[in-house]
C-alpha cells in the first residue's frame, strides 16, 4: 500500500496535497475507492481515496494505529562526516534500520570539511533521501537528518540522552551485549569518518557519559560501522 507523510492530521478531512498528489494521480494512476496509508508522529492512518482533483487527493479515514514499524527506542546517530556519497548512504540504511535521527559532526580527522552554509545547501538532498528510506522501509516518522554542528555541541547532545555510545576501534573497549540497556527509550551512537577519532576525542565522549564500544578486530569502514551497530541496538532492544 503506497506511503505518504503529513505533518499534522484532520481526521475528519484528510488531503493529500503538493507533489505526492501529483504522484498519486499522475505517476501511481490512483483512482477513488484505492487504498492508501498516510502517516503522522508514528502512527499509521488507513485511507480510502474519494477523490482526486488536479493537485490534491481527498480521502477518508478507515482506520488508524500505532505504525508497527516504529521501534520501542529512539536512536540518534551522530556520525562524523565522511565524504558526501558514504553520508548518503549511512543515511538511507540507518533510517531502513529505525534510526530517529542523524546529527552530522566534524570531528578532527574528517576527510570532508565542509562548512556549516556549504553543508546547509546540501541538507535538502539529504532530507529527500531519508524520506525515500522511510516510505519504502514502511517507517511512520521521516527521521530527521540535522544540521552540521561541532563535535563540543555533539557531546551536549549526547548528555541529554538515557545511554550514548563511541565506536573507538583503537584501544578496544567492551561489546554491545555487555551494556546495560533496561529501561533505556533514547540511545546516542558516535561514530567516527575515515579516519576515526583520536584518543582526546574519545576520551571527551567518556568524560560526557558515553561508553567505549567495540566491534571485534576487524576493522570496518565508515559507511559499514553505523549500519552494523544499528543493527545490533535494535537486535539487543528486542527490535529485530
Amino acid at each position: 500500500m503506497p506511503r505518504f507523510f503529513a505533518e499534522s492530521i484532520d481526521e475528519n478531512d484528510i488531503v493529500i496535497t503538493g507533489s505526492d498528489a501529483v504522484h498519486i494521480g499522475r505517476s501511481l494512476r490512483m483512482r477513488p475507492g484505492e487504498a492508501v496509508t498516510v502517516c503522522c508522529c508514528g502512527i499509521d492512518y488507513n485511507c480510502v481515496i474519494r477523490s482526486i482533483t488536479e493537485d490534491s487527493v481527498f480521502l477518508d479515514l478507515m482506520s488508524r494505529e500505532r505504525c508497527a514499524a516504529e521501534p520501542s527506542v529512539e536512536i540518534t546517530l551522530f556520525q562524523a562526516v565522511p565524504k558526501f556519497d558514504k553520508l548518503e548512504a549511512i543515511i538511507q540504511k540507518s533510517v531502513e534500520l529505525g534510526v530517529a535521527r542523524i546529527v552530522p559532526v566534524m570531528t578532527r580527522r574528517c576527510v570532508s570539511r565542509p562548512t556549516e552554509k556549504e553543508f546547509a545547501k546540501k541538507l535538502a538532498r539529504l532530507e529527500k533521501i531519508a524520506e525515500s528510506a522511510a516510505k519504502q522501509s514502511g517507517r511512520g516518522i521521516i527521521p530527521q537528518v540535522m544540521p552540521l554542528v561541532s563535535y563540543k555541541d555533539a557531546l551536549s547532545r549526547m548528555r541529554e540522552l538515557d545511554r550514548s555510545v563511541i565506536l573507538y576501534e583503537e584501544q578496544g573497549g567492551k561489546s554491545f551485549s555487555q551494556m546495560d540497556l533496561c529501561g533505556a527509550k533514547t540511545i546516542g551512537l558516535l561514530i567516527g569518518s575515515e579516519g576515526g577519532f583520536d584518543k582526546e576525542e574519545a576520551e571527551l565522549a567518556v568524560e560526557a557519559g558515553a561508553e567505549r564500544i567495540w566491534l571485534g578486530k576487524r576493522i570496518l569502514r565508515c559507511e559499514t560501522a553505523p549500519i552494523t551497530a544499528l543493527s545490533i541496538l535494535m537486535f539487543l532492544t528486542n527490535n529485530m
